[in-house]
C-alpha cells in the first residue's frame, strides 16, 4: 500500500503539471506519460497529475514527488474518477493523491461525495482532490472532508462561463473563504505569466498535453 502523504504544505505555491494525452494520440502510452513527467519534475514540478491505472503505475515509478492520480471513464457528466471504486483502483496503482469530481451532481454508483471520500480514506492511504466547478462546490467538498480543492471543472458544469484563460475569480473567491483546505489553480493555464497571476497560496497546474486546459 502506498505510503499516506503527510507534507502536503510542501506545495504550497509550486508547479503542479498534468502529463495527460488522449485516445489515439501519438503519445498515448504510460511510458510515454512517464517519461513527459520525469522531465517536468526535472524542470521544476513539484508533483504529477496522470490519468488512466498504467499511467499511475508507471509515473510512480519515475519520479519521487507526489502523484496525482484519476480514471476518466466516460466523456459526459461526472466522468473524472466517477465512482468510489474508480477512486480505490487509482490509489491501489500507486496515486498518493486521487483526483475525483467534486461537484454536486449526483455520481454513477448512486453515493454522495461525503461518502466517496470516507470510502477512500478508509480504503486507502490516498488523499483527495476534488475537482470542483463552482465556489459552492468547493465548500461543499471541503465540509464533505476532501484534503485538497481544485478549480478543474471550472466552465465545464454550466454554474460558470468559460473563460479564455483560468477562473481567476474563482479562485481568488475560493482563496478568500478560507476553507482550510489547500487550493490548487486548475485549468487553461497556459503560459508561465498565466500561472503567476492567482492567489500565491494556491499551488498551479499546467498541462504540457493541452495547452494548459487540464483535464478537458
Amino acid at each position: 500500500m502506498t505510503l499516506k502523504l503527510t507534507n502536503v504544505d510542501s506545495l504550497a505555491g509550486q508547479l503542479v503539471v498534468s502529463a495527460q494525452a488522449y485516445p489515439g494520440e501519438p503519445m498515448r502510452d504510460p511510458r510515454t506519460t512517464a517519461q513527459v513527467a520525469a522531465s517536468a519534475v526535472i524542470g521544476g514540478a513539484a508533483a504529477i497529475r496522470v490519468q488512466g491505472i498504467a499511467d499511475i503505475q508507471f509515473t510512480r515509478a519515475a519520479v519521487e514527488v507526489p502523484v496525482i492520480g484519476l480514471w476518466k471513464d466516460g466523456h459526459d457528466g461526472v466522468f473524472i474518477t466517477p465512482t468510489l471504486q474508480h477512486a480505490l483502483s487509482c490509489a491501489s496503482a500507486g496515486a498518493h493523491i486521487v483526483a475525483i469530481d467534486g461537484t454536486r451532481r449526483p455520481r454513477p454508483d448512486g453515493l454522495s461525495l461525503a461518502d466517496t471520500i470516507e470510502g477512500i480514506h478508509a480504503g486507502s492511504n490516498a488523499l483527495v482532490m476534488a475537482d470542483c466547478g463552482s465556489f459552492e462546490d468547493a465548500v461543499a467538498a471541503a465540509g464533505a472532508g476532501a484534503d485538497l480543492i481544485g478549480t478543474t471543472l471550472a466552465g465545464y458544469t454550466g454554474e460558470r462561463t468559460k473563460t479564455d484563460g483560468p477562473d481567476l475569480e474563482l479562485i481568488a473567491q475560493i482563496a478568500a473563504a478560507g476553507l482550510g483546505r489547500p487550493l490548487i489553480a486548475e485549468g487553461r493555464i497556459h503560459s508561465p505569466a498565466q500561472a503567476r497571476q492567482p492567489s500565491p497560496t494556491a499551488s498551479k497546474a499546467s498541462h504540457p498535453g493541452c495547452n494548459g486546459a487540464c483535464d478537458r
